[in-house]
């Protein structure tokens, strides 16, 4: 965008002109970009706000991992037991079909159902 280099400050002023604000964002430990198969951990990270025509875009920097994201959803014992009292089934039942549901008690009733 600009030839050769460029001292912070007649960059900074340069950005005014085009309207361009740039915000640092101080006390950010972490950054985690959550994907449907994994998560991106950015840390330490180092977070800035642009604003420009009233648009806000945010630039990350710093070491990035990866770990995959689990997929075994959370299911706690008032979620087995409505699904057992909907589905007339035993525990063990409920609690395989809300696995294989990924947590949606809805459709783990409904297949429940279905296999009577």
């Amino acid at each position: 965008m600009f030839p050769g280099k460029m001292n912070p400050k007649m960059m900074k002023q340069a950005m005014k002109k085009m309207g361009i604000q740039q915000t640092d964002l101080e006390g950010v430990e972490e950054v985690i970009i959550r994907c449907s198969d994994k998560e991106l951990i950015i840390k330490p990270a180092k977070v800035s706000k642009v604003s420009a025509m009233g648009n806000e875009s945010w630039q990350v920097e710093g070491h990035v991992t990866e770990r995959k994201k689990d997929s075994t959803p959370s299911i706690s014992e008032d979620d087995i037991q409505t699904v057992m009292d909907q589905a007339g089934c035993d525990e063990e039942m409920a609690k395989k079909a809300i696995e294989a549901a990924e947590g949606d008690l809805a459709v783990a009733i409904l297949a429940l159902k279905e296999t009577d």
